[in-house]
């Protein structure tokens, strides 16, 4: 656990000011370690959709340890062992998906937190020092580990303000795909209405003193975004980073295109079989 990462990342929170960060999909740890070479204030290491096992998120951890940059692990669903896993290879916290309910919210913190605010055991892995620190680990691990819950659901809407009650969450960060999903908007990033609404929830969450994040879509979403007082602020994934990029060199040569999501090749690509 990186103490003065965390510390700085509150301290900027506190002030009002805005944190930056990358969301990680890809195997290569050399990602993570460029985002901490230009000084990003987070990583999120998506362990939920796509395909990184657990060598890949330990490398990705290992490529940020004495940085500056907090590292957290996005969950693939709210789990004791999961939490406890990407806690003790040394993530500074988690992002827990889907949480829609104050009781999810609580048990995703005790999951977090050693006995007896917590549940979670103590592993003899890098988080100790492989077991040589266990009593300073121990010590300041509650304090400092940080629990970012994902509101992605309209379920969740009527149980955002307690959710700001519950001790030890600082941020929530939005989903708005999903969020949209739930409404019967499948495949928009902010059907109709959920930009409001995300943005009456943030409203909530800001006047209870925590602090909101969301993905950024384009340059012009960052700024605005920023501007409508969300602070931690996802710059994009690296996939996403890497197509936005790509899409702007062919589209200076005049040969962009789209992919599509099937696996087979286009029939005009193809060589047709002459008819006898």
């Amino acid at each position: 656990m990186n103490t003065r990462a965390i510390s700085r990342f509150r301290r900027k929170l506190a002030k009002g000011e805005s944190v930056h960060g990358l969301w990680v999909t890809l195997e290569s740890a050399t990602i993570t370690e460029i985002g901490v070479a230009l000084g990003l204030d987070w990583i999120v290491i998506d362990a939920e959709h796509g395909h990184l096992d657990w060598k890949e998120i330990n490398d990705h951890i290992r490529a940020a340890l004495r940085s500056d940059t907090v590292v957290l692990v996005r969950l693939a669903e709210r789990s004791t062992s999961l939490t406890k896993r990407a806690l003790d290879i040394g993530a500074d916290g988690v992002v827990i998906p889907w949480i829609e309910t104050v009781e999810q919210l609580e048990q995703a913190v005790r999951d977090c937190r050693y006995p007896p605010e917590g549940r979670r055991g103590i592993g003899g892995e890098r988080a100790t020092a492989w077991g040589q620190c266990f009593a300073e680990h121990t010590a300041e691990a509650n304090e400092h580990v940080l629990v970012v819950p994902l509101i992605e659901s309209a379920a969740a809407v009527p149980n955002v303000p307690r959710m700001c009650e519950v001790d030890g969450v600082e941020v929530f960060f939005f989903g708005p795909a999903d969020f949209s999903s739930t409404l019967g908007f499948r495949g928009q990033w902010e059907g109709p209405g959920v930009a409001e609404q995300i943005l009456q929830l943030k409203e909530t969450i800001r006047e209870a003193g925590k602090a909101c994040g969301v993905m950024t879509t384009s340059l012009e979403n960052l700024i605005s975004r920023r501007d409508q007082g969300f602070q931690m602020l996802g710059l994009g994934s690296d996939t996403g980073l890497l197509l936005r990029s790509l899409h702007q060199a062919l589209q200076a040569v005049e040969c962009d295109r789209m992919p599509t999501t099937s696996f087979s090749t286009p029939q005009s690509e193809t060589s047709m079989e002459k008819q006898p």
